[in-house]
Order: C-alpha cells, then structure tokens, then sequence
C-alpha cells in the first residue's frame, strides 16, 4: 500500500491517463453487454426437471423455450377473421427458422382445441416451441413477436409466454439500470457534498463508481463469450460497485483528510493513508469478492452469474480505488476541500465553524461506551429484537419466477394472467413425465401406466400417446401433448393441485411412486416439478456454501487480527443483522403486506433470492466488520495502556461518522433498486437496504460494543500454536516509513 502511495506521488497523471483509456475501451466493449445477457437460470441443470426439458427439446421437437400468442377477436376466436388471421401467424411460425412445434385451436384436433379457447370463446392460443438454448432463443422469439403482434382486421394479437417473460425482463432491467443510476449518482453527490463539503472531493467517490460500472460492463460482455449471465446480475451488481466505489473511497479520503488535520505534510499524510486505510481497503474487498465466491457452489447460472459479476465488480472497484483515488488526491492536494459549501452556507446564516471537540463528547464514542456499560441488556434487547423481526422467515415457501415478476402493463404478464383465470385448465400446474427408454415396452403397458397416473391424488386427466404409440406417432390428446420419438415417449398429466402447495408436493411424490411402463425410469417436468428440483438442489448445497464463507470469514479475520473469537463473534452477529432482513422478505412480499411493495405477492420466495441476499449482505456486513475490527485493533496497539472497552469506544469514534456515511450512501444506492418494476429487483433492493441500514446501525454501535465488553480481552485469545502461526503468515503492523517530501522507496518498507 506504501508502494502505492509513492507511485501516486511521482506519477499521479498517468496513472489518471492510464485509467481513462481503460474506461474508454471498457466502456466500447461493455455497452452492447445487454444484448448479451439472459433473464432465465433459476434452473439446476442436472434435475431431472431439465434432463426431461432437454429431451423434450431435443427428440420431441417441442422447443427450449414456449412462446404464446393470443388472438382476440370480439367476434370470437372461430369467427373467419380470428381464424384468418391465426392461420397467418400458423404459417409463419412453421415456416421459420428455430420454431420447432406450432399448436393452435385451428389447426389442432376438436378435443385438443377446446384447451386452446378461452371460456368466453374469445381468444385463441397460438403455442410455439422456440429452439436455441437460453440467450439465443429469447432473442429469436423477440424477432418473431415483434413482427406478429398487433391489430388487424378488429383481431389483437399479443406476445406472452415464458420466452417472452424473459424478453420482457431483459428489456425493463436495461432501463430501471438506467432509472436506478439517474437516481443514485444525483443523490449520493448530494449526500456526499454534506459529508465532505467540497464539491470536487464529493466528486471523487462518484468518479471512482462510473469506472468501476463500466469495467463491470465490460467484464460481463466478456464472460458471456464462455457461458450465460443473467441479466439480473448487471443491475445487482451496478448498484454494488456504485455502494462500494463510495465506500472505499470515502474511507480513504476521510483518512487522508484526518491525517492533514493532525498536521501531516501532504506526502506523508497520503503514505499513512494508503498504510492504513488503503489495507483496510484492500482486506475488505477480498472479503467481499470470497463472500461471492460461495454463490459458484450452486448450480443454476443465476446464482453463477452473481459470483462471476461480484468478484469481477468488487475487484475492479477495489482497484480502482486504491490506484485512482491517491493520484487524484496528489493532484488536487489541498484543493481536494476547495468549494466548500459548508463555509457560504455558515456566512450566510452566521454561524461559527465547529470546533474540535474532545473525543469523549463525540456522538460515536459516547454510543460506543452506552454498549459497553449496559452490554448485557443491551445484548438481550438487540438479539430479541432481531430474532422477532426475522421470525416470519420460519414460514417461508419456495416457489418459481413466472410472468409475474413483470408489471401489470407488460404483454407477457397480460397473457400469463389470462391463463391462469380464463381458460378451464391452468397449464402451469400440468406435469409433463418421459419415459427415456420405451424399447420393447408394449402399448397395453403404456396403458396401464396412464390409468394409474390418472388415479394419483388431484390429477384430473392424462394425455397419453398410448393410441399411437405402435406407430411412433407425434399426437395431441384431448387433454394436452403426448408423443413418442423412436424409443421415447412423453405424457402430459393435468393437475387441480394448485402450485407451490402441500397438495402439489404430494402429487409429484405419488407421481413418481407409479411404476414406470416396463419397469422403465420416468423422468418429471413442469413448473411444480422444476420448483420441487430447485428447492432441492439449493438445499443440498447450502451446508458446504455456508461451511465454505464461515472458513473464508474465520481464515481471513484471523490474519488480520490474531485472534479466533473475533471470526467467530463475526459469524453471530452478522447472522444476527440479516435475520430482520429475511422476515421482511416473507412478510412483505410472500404474505403481500404493505400492499407488497407494488408487486403481486404469490404467496411464495423464488428459492434464489434468500441465498444471494445472504451471500452478498454477508459480504457487506463483513465489509463493516473490517472497517471496525482494524480500528479497534489499531487503538488496542497505539495506546497500551487504553482498555478493552476505551479500544471499543475509540474505534467507534473514529469510524462511526465514516461507517455511517457509507451506509448511507450504500443504502440510496440499493433502495434506487426498490424503482424497478421487475419484483426481484425490489427484493433485492429492499432486503439490501435493510441489511446495510440494521448492520451499521444496531449491530455495529449496539450489538458488537456490548458484546466485545462481555468478551473483555478473551475478544484476542487464540491458542499459542495458532499465535504462533499469525505471527508468520498473518497481517502484521508495518512501519509506516516518512517521505519527508522526497517521492522515494525506502530499502526497508515491506508490505502488510
């Protein structure tokens, strides 16, 4: 970090050259990235969920992806117009590329068609299977729909269906990226002149944020030539990079600023900076990039996505920081406080400047000393408090993201909605079962097989292919899809049990307790099938992800500080600070209080949300964790003689304005999420914001003083064998080595 420090004084402007053209070139790579990135990955590509897709897709020819037309007509969905006109769009979808089974109630059988007419005879669904995986196939169903939407001859023609739901999301999640931005940068430049004053070092931060928003950019364009992003990680991870650009940059300029204050010459003031602060940094954001580390342990490329995006995004923030910042400083020196408002705005209302004042009248520390002595009520109040607010989060229910992610104005959410209230069966809750091998099964087998399946619990009809299974024949029954494709087969089984529910976990489980046709293996899909495999997957690996970020947290903050009962105070509390944010989540957009934020509650959580708010919020939180831990354990070893507590209170003191201030500035940055009109973005932009807003509030200067004073010195216990170990290989103070005004390396400084 010294290094750093002294590259910045003898070289400030080109490393400030260097980096404008970097932004330059990221940002011409970066800014096509939307075209790129997919709204779809909620799925565990090994279920047998997706392995039925897959053969669905790829031996029955139904499509990777389903795209849904209405035709309306007021005059009916038989009428010639309706039928004209769905005809037309019939034989454009046959005769067009990666369009692979087209479905509609002119051209289907009279039972099957029944399925495809609304109940009041007005609209009539056209289903096509669109082909070519995730990013492509959603690109391909946007080209088609935007050519076959519309009115003609008093018929409406509207886009729907799961791949125009992803289509949808992509589109509104590029411009709540630009909403969200317009609201952030404006804001936190206001908030930022209050903390600073000047108007050129409240400059700082945001420029740091841009750069690191573009690199984001750039390293997304760039990982989607490997494999998919989701687009949801674009918006998360921009609003990150903004909170942590803000972050680590405000903590080294309040730094720099202090030093200056004391009366440090403008290199040595830098020096001591990037020694202290730049390390507090630098320890941070490899906490945080870990923390997201833990997310490519799932298998859904939704959660991948986020681990890609977050450590690329905390490491270009991280970087960007530590390099631009200090070379700015250098640069503006001094004039880093010029344009203070602060001091027109004293003028005109006459007021004095502020006085220093002792550290025992400061606000931080005096809130620190209130936690340390009144720790035990004020530990059994905090952790009530927060265990109450997290209780609704013992109700939650898993469930599947559909069109309702969208507003209500969106096509595809019209068209969903209308599926499920206006036509007499409710595909979504339909089960789909392959049969992978059929070879030497006979029809009477397959027979047998449909009937049990039809005296399963809530099953209200079977569509099998047993009619044409001899043939080989592709069928549509009267009760939806069925076919066989040389030694396979598929059913279709229609469902009263409503999704998500205790009925349907009961059906999928006597689903698959029938004995497949000749003994042979079955294979489930379906929305409730799908749902049940996520659940599963996410489950299953949620020990090794939580045994994984509790190594890395308790490895990393014991090289900092020596001692082992701080990770794992660490662990607890950041535990602790995310229990309210869970309860929220359930209580307000699973039970759909406060009118669920202006989303539609399905009384369900996307099985994916609460993993990736805990990965992230734990990364966050120990973001704050640092910032405090290093202070505290700066003033345990500058003042020997300063008790556990007076450490406590002075690292509070030092800290607390800074921590705030970044809180809050983290906070407008993920609350500008909750202005998204996709729903998982005001999830992700609610719960970040609570768990921010409770961590570096009751947690940080309620819970952690009281609970470092019940601790007392045990707080930096650890075994000699492991005292012995941080002496060799953990982050030990460096002697920060003067510059006196000469810009040069002294042939003694190590590193941290």
């Amino acid at each position: 970090m010294q290094r750093i420090a002294l590259l910045a004084l003898t070289a400030p402007k080109r490393i400030i050259a260097v980096a404008v053209l970097i932004v330059c070139c990221a940002a011409v790579i970066g800014l096509p990235v939307f075209k790129s990135l997919s709204a779809a990955g909620f799925r565990d590509p090994a279920a047998q969920s997706s392995r039925a897709a897959d053969l669905l897709s790829q031996e029955f020819g139904q499509g990777d992806l389903q795209l849904v037309l209405t035709v309306r007509s007021e005059q009916g969905a038989s009428s010639a117009d309706a039928r004209r006109v769905g005809m037309e769009i019939v034989d454009t979808l046959d005769g067009a590329a990666d369009v692979a089974a087209v479905t509609s109630p002119w051209t289907a059988p009279p039972a099957a068609a029944r399925g495809l007419i609304s109940t009041d005879g007005k609209t009539g669904l056209v289903v096509a299977g669109i082909d070519g995986g995730g990013t492509d196939a959603q690109r391909r169903a946007d080209e088609l729909a935007q050519g076959l939407v519309g009115t003609r001859e008093g018929v409406t023609v509207s886009a729907g269906g799961p791949a125009m739901t992803y289509v949808q999301i992509n589109h509104q999640s590029k411009h709540d990226l630009l909403l969200v931005e317009g609201i952030v940068i404006p804001l936190s430049f206001l908030v930022l002149v209050w903390v600073f004053g000047g108007l050129l070092a409240a400059a700082v931060p945001l420029t740091v944020g841009i750069m690191a928003i573009v690199g984001c950019l750039a390293l997304l364009r760039v990982i989607t030539l490997a494999t998919e992003v989701s687009t949801f990680a674009l918006n998360l991870t921009a609003a990150m990079g903004m909170a942590l650009a803000i972050d680590y940059t405000l903590l080294i300029v309040s730094r720099y600023r202090d030093e200056r204050r004391a009366g440090s010459a403008v290199d040595d003031a830098l020096v001591v900076t990037m020694a202290t602060a730049g390390r507090t940094v630098l320890f941070s954001a490899v906490t945080v990039g870990c923390s997201m580390l833990a997310l490519a342990l799932f298998p859904m490329y939704f959660l991948r996505s986020f681990a890609y995006a977050g450590i690329g995004v905390v490491t270009l923030t991280a970087l960007a920081a530590l390099l631009v910042t200090p070379a700015v400083i250098v640069l503006l020196g001094d004039r880093i406080d010029a344009l203070d408002i602060r001091r027109g705005a004293r003028r005109i209302l006459r007021r004095t400047p502020p006085q220093p004042q002792p550290v025992e009248r400061n606000f931080w520390y005096r809130a620190g000393r209130f936690g340390t002595r009144r720790a035990v009520p004020v530990a059994i109040a905090a952790v009530t408090l927060l265990l109450v607010l997290g209780a609704p989060f013992l109700g939650i229910k898993w469930g599947f993201p559909d069109d309702r992610l969208l507003p209500e104005t969106a096509s595809a959410r019209q068209i969903g909605d209308q599926l499920r209230n206006d036509f007499a069966e409710d595909t979504t809750q339909a089960v789909t079962i392959v049969v992978p091998d059929t070879a030497a099964v006979p029809p009477a087998e397959m027979a047998r097989y449909a009937a049990e399946l039809s005296r399963v619990f809530r099953v209200t009809s079977v569509s099998s292919p047993v009619g044409a299974f001899a043939q080989g024949l592709d069928v549509l029954g009267p009760s939806g899809p069925a076919g066989v494709a040389g030694d396979r087969a598929f059913l279709t089984v229609n469902s009263s049990a409503p999704l998500f529910s205790a009925d349907s976990e009961l059906q999928l489980a006597q689903l698959s307790a029938v004995a497949g046709p000749g003994g042979r293996e079955t294979l489930l899909t379906g929305t409730a099938q799908v749902n049940h495999d996520n659940a599963a997957a996410i489950m299953s690996r949620l020990p090794l992800v939580l045994t994984v970020m509790a190594a890395i947290t308790f490895v990393l903050l014991f090289l900092l500080t020596g001692s082992v009962v701080i990770p794992i105070k660490a662990l607890v509390l950041n535990a602790l600070s995310l229990t309210a944010t869970f309860g929220a989540l359930v209580w307000i957009f699973q039970d759909g209080h406060l009118g669920a934020l202006g989303t539609t509650s399905t009384g369900t959580l996307v099985a994916n949300v609460p993993v990736l708010l805990f990965c992230i919020a734990f990364g966050l939180s120990m973001d704050y964790e640092v910032f405090l831990i290093s202070r505290i354990r700066e003033q345990r070893l500058a003042y020997a003689t300063a008790g556990n507590d007076e450490a406590v209170a002075l690292g509070l003191a030092k800290t607390g304005r800074v921590v705030t201030a970044a809180a809050l500035l983290m906070s407008i940055s993920f609350a500008a999420l909750i202005a998204s009109d996709v729903s998982i973005m005001r999830m992700f932009g609610l719960g970040l914001t609570l768990a921010v807003v409770v961590d570096a509030t009751l947690v940080r200067m309620l819970l952690l003083p009281a609970f470092m004073h019940i601790l007392g010195d045990v707080n930096w216990w650890a075994p000699r064998w492991m005292v012995r170990l941080h002496s060799r290989f953990g982050l030990s103070e460096t002697k920060v080595v003067k510059t006196a005004g000469r810009h040069r390396m002294p042939a003694n400084m190590i590193g941290p």
